[in-house]
């Protein structure tokens, strides 16, 4: 069987929502943090610095109450079917996310992906310090670690899938011949060839 890979985004892909803004809910401040995700989604603001800046707002969060909150997040509809049918058909299914481990790892086993690479909280004293670090810090992290994974899994750009929402997802696009934006920013659907419009993953199975 030929090895086939489906990379998915996480924040509004896989998961409903952007876990940074559940986080910024806890603290009353969604709105300051979700005006910084929007203008970095359409790609007007440098991925960077828009994550160190919302993460930064975070100090002081409990990370109990971060790990309930990202063990609590709410799956696109469809995501666990399509998922299970991708695998069905031979893919490996990875989750890239600008996100965090509390919720990546967490539903990379719920959902049975083949893995997931994303960024991580610094924590001391059981209270989040307001710094990051991780995979995928920056606009082009994707997408180097999407080639990275082709070749470790000898898997070509023609049997590639790339699934996303918002500019930080672009880098990907480049090296994957089917790019699905999903409910996406104007940004991303330029550079793709799928376009869904509906919150439901499953109508991905249409172009697989």
């Amino acid at each position: 069987m030929t090895n086939k890979l489906a990379v998915f985004d996480f924040d509004s892909t896989l998961m409903a929502g952007e876990t940074l803004e559940f986080f910024a809910r806890e603290l009353s401040i969604e709105e300051k943090v979700k005006a910084i995700t929007d203008r970095a989604m359409r790609g007007e603001l440098d991925f960077f610095e828009s994550l160190t800046e919302r993460v930064a707002y975070l100090k002081s969060l409990p990370i109990k109450k971060v790990d309930d909150i990202c063990h609590n997040l709410p799956l696109m509809n469809g995501a666990a079917e399509v998922v299970r049918e991708l695998k069905v058909k031979g893919y490996k299914v990875v989750c890239f996310s600008g996100g965090f481990r509390n919720a990546t790892a967490y539903f990379a086993e719920k959902l049975g992906l083949d893995g997931e690479f994303s960024n991580i909280l610094h924590i001391k004293d059981g209270l989040l310090t307001g710094q990051v670090g991780g995979d995928m810090m920056f606009n082009d992290s994707k997408g180097h670690m999407l080639v990275k994974l082709q070749k470790l899994l000898n898997i070509t750009k023609e049997n590639t899938l790339a699934v996303g929402d918002g500019a930080n997802d672009l880098s990907m696009f480049k090296f994957a011949d089917k790019r699905a934006a999903f409910c996406a920013k104007p940004i991303l659907k330029e550079k793709a060839n799928i376009i869904i419009e509906e919150k439901d993953l499953r109508l991905l199975l249409n172009y697989v």
